[in-house]
């Protein structure tokens, strides 16, 4: 994604060959970049294009209504945690709380991580997209028990109906660490 476009957007859809047409017709209605448009599990396709305000919220609003759309979202100004876990695993210090939040939805997934990071002070240590957890997303916060706990509460607020678990381990062991960050034990 440009460093100069702080406005990104989703569309998530049902189908791959639906997904297709409507990335064709955001690109024939609005000046903006894909940052990727790629199947994901389930037979949905996931699109995420970035560029002026302006001009994403014409390419989605373009697609928004369509019958095919799950979930479609204009995030400005997005946290940079939320760019940088979409190209890589981000390592959080070790011995702080985890949070988890499950969400249904891909794009709804990438949306609570930006309104949790915008509320609270943690590290998104992760952010699985669909892949191997059927069409959903994982985010995994790491941060002080109190950041941690705002942070899972923004994020939970903000999927609504497409919440599907929520939890805070306090202090997790090293192994739990491990298996939901990545994260090596020194």
């Amino acid at each position: 994604m440009n460093e100069h476009m702080d406005t990104l957007g989703l569309v998530e859809t049902r189908t791959i060959a639906g997904g297709a047409r409507m990335l064709d017709l955001m690109l024939k209605k609005a000046e903006v970049e894909v940052v990727k448009a790629t199947p994901i599990c389930s037979g949905r396709f996931l699109i995420r294009i970035s560029g002026e305000r302006s001009e994403v919220e014409a390419a989605v609003g373009a697609v928004a209504q369509d019958a095919g759309v799950i979930a479609s979202f204009v995030l400005s100004r997005i946290h940079p945690q939320v760019i940088a876990a979409l190209h890589t695993r981000l390592l959080p210090p070790r011995g702080q709380a985890l949070g988890l939040v499950e969400s249904r939805r891909s794009a709804s997934g990438i949306a609570a991580a930006d309104a949790a990071l915008k509320r609270a002070e943690v590290c998104l240590a992760r952010l699985a997209l669909a892949q191997g957890i059927n069409g959903k997303s994982l985010l995994v916060f790491a941060g002080t028990l109190a950041d941690v706990n705002e942070a899972v509460a923004a994020a939970s607020h903000s999927l609504g109906r497409d919440l599907v678990d929520q939890s805070v381990i306090a202090r997790p062991e090293p192994a739990t660490a491990t298996a939901l960050t990545g994260m090596q034990p020194d």
